[in-house]
């Protein structure tokens, strides 16, 4: 008998963890969201004749069958949102991919789901990331509003591996 509970997670436990080049902090961020963890997989469809008969009293050759396949797989962005801090890390981080250095600027690393004790559950590890945009939330005089940072990343893939 499995001793397996079935918990369904809540979405605001959650932990990103990323190496940055350049941090000697253990943590350089709390994210408020992370959004973008997607994976498809294109469908081909395609036609094929068959020598099957067909037709009525089956008098005709050559039924056509339409099939489908898995085609290429996708993964999107990943959209991170935290409230802007002095921390000049992930500009940095940017602001090399701009200037060409994107190969030796790509990051792996972890999304971690909680339970409500706080005991690690599932883990999605991606690969490859570098930031494509940058974004701060609009400023207004006399607001009150926390200033927002925003960093999409381009990721090549990830994986469940818990």
């Amino acid at each position: 008998m499995s001793d397996n509970k079935f918990e369904v997670l809540t979405s605001s436990k959650f932990y990103l963890e990323i190496q940055l080049d350049g941090s000697d902090n253990r943590i350089d961020a709390y994210f408020m969201e992370c959004q973008g963890f997607e994976r498809t997989s294109d469908v081909i469809d395609f036609c094929q004749v068959t020598p099957q008969k067909w037709g009525k009293n089956s008098s005709a050759v050559g039924r056509l069958v339409r099939t489908k396949m898995p085609g290429n797989s996708k993964t999107g962005n990943l959209i991170l949102r935290r409230g802007m801090t002095t921390s000049m890390i992930f500009w940095a981080w940017f602001s090399a991919v701009e200037q060409g250095q994107w190969s030796q600027k790509r990051k792996n690393g972890d999304l971690v789901l909680y339970n409500q004790a706080s005991d690690e559950q599932a883990r999605f590890r991606f690969f490859g990331a570098w930031p494509v945009k940058y974004k701060i939330s609009d400023v207004k005089a006399g607001s009150a509003e926390f200033e927002i940072e925003e960093v999409e990343l381009a990721i090549d893939e990830f994986k469940r591996i818990k």
